[in-house]
């Protein structure tokens, strides 16, 4: 004779089992297909939320930028790269912050014109978030743990196309560099 009893039991705790390995394995799936330092959501300049995955499998240039300081003018060659390697699979990304003498504007709609009218840049800019401190945004917390954190505005990242990140370049480095060139023709290579 059946035991019900039993037969129900082992019959939830296969379906508990197959549910959990189902669950288990589409987490697996969904993190190796994004990079780990990619798997997060921030707001663009205009507010709207922008996954990061959408950029796996490309090389890509992290900066943190700034409107007011010394080394705004690198908005012009960061433009000149964009332009030159985008179609190689190459993105510049640009996290503008005040966290540095706040020498960023306080509205993003202000940032957002400032960077229309005087470099007419095309590449990604995102809202205005904290790069360093206790209100380090997720991005720039794995970025400090990979490379260090920001020293400065235009403190710049190069992550490969498997998200991993390559190198860090000093503010004062400009983006047309050969040091800078070399490290992203190096990984555009790289298939």
């Amino acid at each position: 004779m059946i035991n019900y009893s039993s037969a129900f039991f082992i019959l939830t705790l296969l379906f508990a089992l197959s549910w959990l390995n189902c669950n288990t394995l589409q987490a697996k799936v969904l993190s190796s297909s994004c990079p780990q330092l990619l798997q997060k959501t921030v707001k663009d300049i205009e507010g709207v939320e922008t996954d990061l995955c959408s950029y796996k499998g490309k090389v890509l240039l992290i900066v943190n930028t700034a409107s007011k300081c010394g080394f705004t003018s690198q908005y012009a060659e960061l433009e000149t790269l964009y332009k030159r390697y985008k179609s190689k699979g190459f993105i510049v990304l640009a996290f503008p912050s005040g966290d540095f003498l706040g020498q960023e504007f306080h509205k993003n709609e202000e940032v957002q014109n400032f960077c229309s009218k005087n470099f007419q840049i095309t590449f990604p800019i995102f809202e205005k978030s904290h790069v360093k401190g206790a209100k380090q945004s997720e991005l720039f917390k794995s970025l400090s743990l990979k490379q260090g954190s920001p020293k400065w505005n235009f403190q710049k990242y190069l992550v490969d196309r498997e998200g991993k990140v390559i190198k860090k370049f000093a503010p004062w480095v400009k983006p047309t560099n050969k040091s800078i060139t070399k490290a992203i023709e190096k990984e555009l290579a790289v298939l």
